[in-house]
């Protein structure tokens, strides 16, 4: 176990310390489950009870907490990217095993493999394959003919990637992820679906990273794009000839219909739908589970179904939960402007009969 001191992680990240600086630092843990020899980070005031009492040796902080608590703490702009940057230091990434190039790995003779690669037992590398240094490709990976991958990729367990990809350097593909199957593409004739050819490509741009099960579809005609950057949660679909941006954050179970022009650093919220063929600005961001069929703007944030803007959105949901006794209150008015409407037409049958 990696061991630190307080005032090294201090100077790692360029924080100021509160406290013993000479306390000896060996792994991170949340404000509630920590104890001595942990480090800590609170960036979200919703958990500020929980500094107060933290058994944690240290706590990451922004520079202006007030909140006592028994630990040292190091302040700092960002903490929950400091914190990021301790777990590394102290706990690294996963490590993965050195294995050379497995015999039981099917490698076609025209595929070319960088230097230092690792290639797990039943990888399959197909004809005109390049792939470049340091990559590591898991057990049961498939890599379709004329594929390029760049230097530094890792491909999980039974990732599968289609011919003539493009994967830039420093990918990661986690497990059972499908890039450049065919996409949902069909012309309807009569009461028969035909199926369209797919002649585009699939390209993962640099430095992206997509989780398990997921699903980039290649383009019909022009290339799918998933932006520099760019992180995808797991169980999502990106429809053919979509154009993310860079620097985007798709989280888990989102959907992208096809032809989807996405600008660069936004953010998609969980359980999202977006139609095809609609333009989405640069710096947007979409709550979860919202539905969008229209453009957005740039920097605009948008949620609900059909997606608008949140602050609309916001005051609409919160008179979901009184409309019932809305209803009531509506149909006591009905009842209530009924009566009225029946006594002045009495009044004036009256007024007529004298």
């Amino acid at each position: 176990m990696v061991t630190r001191l307080l005032k090294e992680l201090a100077d790692h990240v360029s924080a100021v310390v509160v406290g013993d600086g000479d306390i000896t630092i060996g792994s991170a843990a949340t404000l509630e489950q920590a104890g001595p020899g942990d480090i800590s980070f609170l960036a979200n005031k919703r958990y500020e009870k929980y500094l107060a009492g933290t058994k944690a040796s240290a706590v990451v902080v922004d520079k202006d907490c007030q909140v006592e608590t028994r630990a040292a703490l190091l302040r700092v702009d960002d903490p929950y990217y400091a914190f990021g940057r301790i777990m590394v230091l102290l706990h690294g990434y996963r490590k993965h095993r050195k294995t050379g190039i497995s015999e039981k790995a099917f490698i076609a003779e025209s595929a070319k493999i960088g230097a230092d690669c690792d290639i797990s037992e039943f990888v399959t590398v197909c004809e005109d394959v390049k792939i470049g240094d340091r990559c590591v490709l898991y057990p049961g990976v498939y890599i379709g003919p004329g594929t390029q991958i760049g230097d530094d990729c890792v491909l999980h367990a039974s990732a599968a990637v289609y011919e003539d990809c493009r994967i830039g350097s420093r990918v990661i593909i986690h497990a059972n992820t499908t890039i450049g199957g065919d996409g949902f593409g069909f012309a309807r004739q009569g009461h028969k679906h035909f199926k369209l050819p797919h002649i585009g490509k699939a390209v993962i741009e640099d430095e992206v990273e997509i989780g398990a099960n997921c699903t980039i579809e290649r383009g019909t005609i022009d290339d799918t794009v998933i932006g520099q950057g760019t992180k995808i949660g797991d169980l999502v679909a990106v429809g053919h000839g979509t154009k993310v941006g860079q620097h985007c954050l798709i989280v888990a179970q989102a959907g992208l219909a096809g032809s989807v022009n996405i600008g660069h650093h936004c953010v998609i919220g969980g359980q999202v739908g977006v139609v095809g063929h609609i333009k989405i600005g640069d710096m947007v961001q979409i709550g979860a589970q919202s539905g969008v069929i229209n453009d957005v703007p740039s920097r605009q944030i948008v949620l609900g179904a059909p997606a608008v803007d949140a602050s609309r959105a916001r005051r609409a949901y919160s008179m979901f939960q009184y409309l019932p006794e809305m209803r009531k209150e509506i149909r006591k008015l009905q009842k209530q402007f009924a009566r009225l409407e029946n006594s002045e037409q009495t009044v004036v049958d009256k007024g007529h009969g004298q």
